[in-house]
């Protein structure tokens, strides 16, 4: 009995993947006012705008720069004026990473 029903499971598991795989077919059929109002539509095409990025090299189409240069590798590699540990964090030991707070006076 229970091989029967390990048969039938894995029958009904097969079929529900094999009905999962396949998409609904649409049909392809357009009619003369379909065509028309598509016709007359003026297309409308997204443009996305991207802030080109200050490289100082060359940069590529999205407005990254182009780490293939040796001026946009030099550029990475220059420190920033923060100091960081090796987990990314700000190093507390220096002035300018230190957060103030007005002490409450009462």
């Amino acid at each position: 009995m229970k091989k029967v029903l390990l048969i039938a499971s894995l029958f009904l598991t097969f079929t529900g993947m094999s009905f999962a795989q396949t998409t609904p077919k649409t049909p392809a059929k357009t009619t003369k006012a379909t065509k028309a109002s598509a016709a007359t539509k003026p297309a409308t095409t997204a443009t996305t705008t991207t802030k080109p990025s200050t490289a100082a090299g060359p940069t590529k189409k999205d407005g990254t720069p182009d780490m293939r240069y040796k001026a946009n590798k030099d550029a990475a590699k220059t420190p920033a004026t923060t100091h960081l540990k090796k987990d990314g964090t700000p190093d507390k030991r220096f002035k300018e990473n230190k957060t103030t707070t007005p002490k409450k006076t009462s």
